[in-house]
């Protein structure tokens, strides 16, 4: 199908927010025209024709593009469709600072189901190294009573080396993003409420479940070394409730 056919096919375009639409559009051509990570867009001209807007627009939404992570220049080649990096994208935005509430409590929350979930991605391709490792860490470890909440050093080294073992690079670059913001959480206050807590599981009984146990096991370990965060959680929300 040629251009002629292809701008029929969208829609008019709102001259409120041009570049914005223009930038959705644009992708809407990449996907019409079947184009993969390494493959070459339009001509800056050429997309103009087509959506029927000045070159100025087109080369200020494809900058918008770049930003994304969506396509990138090549020297002798132009611009070329590009596979997102996407802890780049949400690292440019994940600054705990700058988040609301609720956007950091979202975050909170999604790296206790995380780390819950991935036992049997850690179990599937663990090896003797990555074991011997972590009980390395866990033997320089303080001794942790109940009362420690977060101690954000040890737990980036403990759970990051968890990440990796899950053989997700994805995964394993979230961590590094999500746990700041974890520990932003707690530094604020944005969770005061207590709750009463089950029984604790520390990172060296984690180790000792990753040596004999079974991924259902460890799953339920992680839970429970997670419990004091879950309770909290749950009981910040039920008190945020009651005062509603």
């Amino acid at each position: 199908m040629d251009n002629q056919d292809l701008r029929l096919e969208l829609k008019a375009i709102d001259t409120s927010s041009l570049v914005d639409k223009v930038e959705m559009r644009l992708i809407e051509v990449f996907l019409y025209k079947e184009l993969k990570p390494g493959d070459a867009i339009p001509k800056e001209t050429e997309l103009a024709t087509i959506m029927g807007v000045s070159r100025t627009v087109i080369r200020e939404s494809l900058n918008r593009l770049k930003t994304m992570g969506l396509i990138e220049s090549k020297k002798h080649r132009g611009t070329i469709i590009k596979s997102p990096d996407l802890s780049v994208i949400l690292g440019k935005s994940l600054i705990p600072r700058i988040l609301d509430n609720k956007t950091l409590m979202d975050v909170f929350e999604m790296r206790l189901a995380l780390e819950v979930g991935m036992a049997d991605f850690i179990f599937a391709r663990k090896t003797a190294r990555d074991v011997r490792e972590l009980e390395e860490l866990v033997e320089i470890e303080p001794d942790h009573s109940d009362n420690i909440l977060f101690d954000v050093d040890h737990e980036m080294k403990f759970h990051g080396k968890l990440y990796q073992m899950t053989g997700n690079n994805t995964l394993e670059e979230f961590q590094n993003l999500l746990l700041p913001a974890f520990q932003h959480v707690y530094n604020i206050g944005l969770i005061k409420v207590k709750g009463k807590r089950k029984k604790y599981k520390s990172h060296k009984e984690l180790v000792a479940l990753l040596k004999k146990g079974t991924p259902d096991e460890f799953r339920e370990g992680m839970r429970r070394h997670l419990e004091n965060h879950f309770v909290r959680i749950l009981a910040n929300h039920a008190s945020q409730a009651a005062n509603r």
